[in-house]
């Protein structure tokens, strides 16, 4: 069994191939990863960053992608706003969004992470509204669930920087590194 740890850069499609439209020449996880036989347990959107597990373990890969196994996943979200106590007691308790109400999270403010490398391209930033870092352990993967669940409360996400998956953590890997699990 061979399982991957791999921090996905800003960009990067979290799949080995594009496949979108003719022509299209997306970064995937092919420029950055040259093991055959793995294959990525859940997504993390072109525009998230951070930890991705990769394995040739299918039972692995189901324990960590699928919601009913309730793997925790912690993300570092740096949202537009200072972020308010009740809107981090609504992110506690779950939200309701278009497709339901998410299951209560772990929600908590923290000061911006350090350090942290720089995003390419940097977030656009504005002078006169402040931004603020929150740190979010939820048990279920929906499509772009952080960003909408933030955006819900009044605080749209940024940058959004995925740090842990169950006990795996990005810890010493910088974008585009990966290392055997």
């Amino acid at each position: 069994m061979t399982t991957i740890l791999f921090n996905k850069p800003y960009g990067v499609l979290s799949q080995f191939t594009d496949k979108g439209t003719e022509g299209s020449k997306r970064p995937t996880l092919s420029a950055f990863i040259d093991v055959s036989g793995v294959y990525a347990a859940g997504r993390l959107d072109r525009d998230s960053e951070g930890l991705m597990v990769l394995t040739s373990d299918g039972a692995l890969q189901a324990r960590i992608a699928h919601p009913k196994f309730k793997a925790p996943k912690t993300y570092w979200a740096q949202v537009e706003g200072d972020i308010s106590a009740d809107a981090l007691q609504a992110l506690q308790t779950g939200v309701t969004l278009k497709d339901g109400r998410t299951r209560p999270a772990q929600a908590r403010a923290i000061p911006p992470p350090e350090p942290l490398w720089k995003r390419d391209p940097p977030i656009r930033m504005r002078k006169s509204v402040p931004d603020s870092w929150l740190e979010l352990t939820l048990t279920e993967g929906r499509n772009r669930q952080v960003r909408r669940m933030t955006a819900h409360v009044g605080f749209p996400t940024l940058r959004l920087i995925r740090v842990r998956i169950g006990d795996w953590t990005l810890d010493g890997l910088k974008p585009g590194e990966w290392r055997m699990a």
